[in-house]
């Protein structure tokens, strides 16, 4: 069920799925019923209460909004802020970016996802993340990156990778067969870096955390109709 899973500070844990949760997605064709019974066994999984865990309709946006204990209601954005750590986030990707962040524990304990996807990248999700949690008083942030599709494998357009990298120098990046790429983790991990944010991926092994070579991982360049995996935080 878990990819990668670890408590990150007392009481605090993250984590981020594979294949065996199942898709936990409502808006890739699967059937609702489905994908609620896997939402509800994720949660038993994680030991929070069952409807507890906020997911977000994702939008490929830079919106970063604070979730408050108790609220309801669909949340449009690309990332989820909890003040003090309270919620349990949910982020769902199929090759853009997952990431967690969160606050030393003497700084609130605020807590944070993101899905980082090229034109959240470009348009700045990371940082408006960052921003949202310094104003709830949150400092000494650290990050932990989940799988993504990886520079070497992530082809597009002379154009695009162009577009993207006069915004973010990292995202430049060459596919294996020497074509044009964006490399979104390392755009990531440069930005959470320029926002003072530490941060490292789940994994070293590179092919591993690659959404298109690790089959245990839902991929959209694989498949159109893939599934999608989570990363969570949560408090216990």
């Amino acid at each position: 069920m878990f990819f990668w899973r670890q408590e990150i500070s007392p009481g605090r844990w993250a984590a981020f799925t594979d294949t065996e949760a199942g898709n936990l997605a409502q808006h890739v064709g699967d059937e609702p019923a489905s994908v609620l019974r896997r939402r509800l066994s994720l949660e038993a999984a994680i030991g929070v209460g069952a409807g507890s865990l906020r997911f977000m309709h994702q939008t490929h946006s830079a919106d970063a909004v604070t979730v408050e204990r108790g609220s309801d209601g669909i949340i449009s954005a690309d990332a989820m802020v909890s003040a003090d750590g309270s919620v349990p986030l949910a982020v769902m990707v199929a090759d853009c970016v997952p990431v967690v962040i969160t606050a030393g524990k003497d700084f609130g304990g605020a807590s944070a996802v993101v899905h980082a996807g090229r034109q959240g990248i470009q348009a700045g999700i990371v940082q408006n993340t960052v921003n949202v949690m310094l104003s709830h008083g949150a400092r000494e942030l650290a990050a932990w990156i989940g799988p993504g599709i990886c520079g070497q494998c992530y082809e597009v357009p002379e154009e695009l990778r162009r577009e993207v990298s006069a915004v973010v120098p990292a995202a430049w990046g060459t596919t294996r067969w020497a074509t044009p790429s964006l490399d979104l983790p390392g755009a990531v991990l440069s930005q959470l870096a320029a926002a003072g944010v530490r941060a490292r991926p789940v994994s070293d092994d590179a092919s591993k955390l690659c959404t298109l070579e690790n089959g245990s991982l839902y991929s959209h360049r694989r498949s159109s109709a893939s599934g999608r995996f989570a990363g969570l935080v949560w408090t216990s």
